[in-house]
């Protein structure tokens, strides 16, 4: 037996999944901001640019499922132009 939902019903279900997303979002940008700051990320300039390579490198090695003792490093797709721009006190991140 199907339940029939009204028009606010439905509002009400929709703004509470969107406040679970915006959760969701924070928790995620704060677990990311720790990991960042302990690891002292969040004290190098990096630009914006090789920030987000690093971040689209490390996703793709997880989406691959890459292991201790895998086939090696990931091929680099891309690298932002000016890789020496903003990178003060860097620290190599080629694993």
């Amino acid at each position: 037996m199907a339940i029939k939902s009204s028009i606010s019903d439905l509002d009400a279900q929709i703004e509470k999944l969107r406040e679970r997303k915006r959760l969701l979002i924070v928790k995620s940008a704060e677990r990311f901001a720790r990991a960042a700051t302990k690891s002292g990320l969040a004290e190098m300039e990096i630009a914006d640019e090789e920030v987000d390579w690093i971040v689209e490198e490390i996703a793709a090695r997880f989406r691959r499922g890459d292991k201790k003792g895998g086939a090696g490093p990931a091929p680099q797709t891309r690298r932002p132009a000016d890789s020496s721009a903003g990178a003060q006190g860097q620290v190599p991140h080629d694993g």
